[in-house]
């Protein structure tokens, strides 16, 4: 079998170069990225017998959510039954060319062992994969001259997958872009769908549906117009620490779901927001003591209502605990009715004043466990932060309580406590020096 024998879009060639570490292949609906994958990766697995290649995802719950069933229609579509021998969990080709299914989600150090020996890494819809995740998988695929494809639709410009593989391309890696007009087999039913869309939809929504282009935010967002305005007024963008102004830190309080921390400094009506935390399953005690590894001379300690309420397990509040670690000054948010409405219509009130460091959160390493750390991930929560939408009504309801909520609340405790944080060191002496510091807008 030859590669001119074959049916390929001319920009699928690139998925016969075996010189390359990544091939990335990205774009909008109907540009036939799966299929065609499934196909080379078929054909290679006969040229080279003996191939291994490993069809993961971020989350696969069970052998139906994965490429198996793609794989085997192209195996029969493309007349190779005669090669391949599909079973329950894996495909054998010739010379024990194997295909093997993974949800890099439940990858650790032990079972990723098993994964060495790979040839070829295929990530289908590795827009949705986290930063974790790649961290664990990449150096894992070690092999020499063994490589890893990526398909995808964008979805977000600031997801890890974008950054890191198209604004960040890495050396010896091919970035195609394939859209419906790429794609020879592209049915006349589909093209319908597309020219109504064209016809329907705004601008932004069929660009990122039909041509592939990420969003600025989440469809649904709740914070999509205040997130698109910030970013087109140039307020995400560096904004340096100043020595000479405290610290303030605003908390959404949690264990096993994320402790959130956002890290703000205030100059009369603006907040610049310098850096953010999260993490689970650490104590105060560890928290502070990571806290206290940053470069910051810390002023108020922002915190929810519940913050001074005691455990009866410990006959001790978050407040006190706090307090006995060493932190001076708080500001204790109020119980009000509807808390979750209330930090969205303060927090909508409070970004344009806001002023958001576009710094790329990074993995650190905190009394064992992982805190995603860098203000980049707050605006990944503000782009994110959307409704429920339960499919008995089919109206936005309350907050979704997932990954991204705890950043905005963090966001929200701060935008309804801001105008109580005053730049003071200590409860007697106020800071006299804000009337000669420049705004920070004139920070570039």
């Amino acid at each position: 079998m030859s590669i001119e024998d074959l049916d390929f879009p001319e920009n699928m060639s690139v998925l016969f170069n075996r010189m390359l570490r990544y091939i990335i292949l990205k774009g909008g609906r109907g540009g036939a990225k799966s299929w065609n994958v499934a196909r080379a990766l078929l054909v290679l697995g006969i040229m080279f017998p003996g191939l291994r290649v490993l069809c993961a995802r971020e989350v696969m719950k069970s052998i139906e959510h994965s490429v198996m069933q793609l794989l085997k229609d192209q195996i029969e579509i493309m007349g190779l039954s005669d090669y391949y021998d599909v079973q329950v969990t894996r495909i054998i080709g010739p010379g024990g060319t194997l295909f093997l299914f993974a949800g890099l989600q439940t990858l650790n150090a032990v079972n990723i062992k098993s994964y060495e020996s790979i040839d070829i890494c295929w990530v289908e819809e590795a827009q949705s994969v986290k930063k974790l995740s790649w961290q664990i998988l990449i150096p894992t695929i070690r092999k020499d001259d063994s490589q890893i494809w990526l398909s995808f639709n964008p979805e977000l410009d600031t997801d890890d997958t974008y950054v890191r593989f198209v604004e960040n391309t890495p050396p010896n890696s091919a970035v195609v872009t394939t859209n419906w007009r790429d794609n020879p087999w592209f049915p006349k039913t589909l093209d319908a769908e597309r020219i109504h869309a064209y016809n329907t939809l705004d601008k932004e929504t069929y660009d990122h549906i039909w041509e592939g282009h990420p969003r600025m935010t989440l469809a649904g967002a709740i914070f999509s117009s205040e997130v698109s305005a910030m970013v087109r007024g140039k307020r995400y963008r560096p904004v340096p620490y100043d020595p000479s102004r405290p610290v303030h830190v605003a908390w959404d309080m949690g264990w096993n779901d994320q402790n959130s921390l956002v890290f703000f400094q205030i100059l009369r009506n603006e907040v610049s927001i310098i850096d953010y935390a999260e993490g689970s399953f650490l104590t105060l005690p560890e928290w502070v003591k990571f806290m206290n590894t940053l470069p910051y001379t810390y002023g108020v300690d922002v915190m929810p209502w519940d913050a001074k309420t005691k455990s009866r397990q410990t006959g001790k509040s978050d407040k006190g605990i706090l307090k006995g670690l060493g932190r001076k000054r708080f500001v204790m948010g109020r119980q009000v009715a509807g808390a979750a409405n209330n930090r969205i219509s303060q927090s909508r009130l409070m970004f344009p004043r806001v002023y958001l460091d576009n710094s790329p959160a990074e993995i650190v390493e905190v009394a064992g466990k992982v805190v995603l750390h860098g203000p980049a991930r707050l605006m990944e929560c503000m782009k994110r932060y959307s409704r429920t939408v339960p499919t008995t009504t089919g109206e936005p309801a309350a907050p979704k309580h997932d990954e991204f909520c705890h950043g905005a609340d963090a966001f929200g405790e701060l935008a309804v406590n801001v105008d109580r944080v005053k730049n003071e060191m200590n409860d007697s002496v106020p800071l006299q020096y804000e009337k000669h510091e420049p705004s920070v807008k004139g920070v570039m």
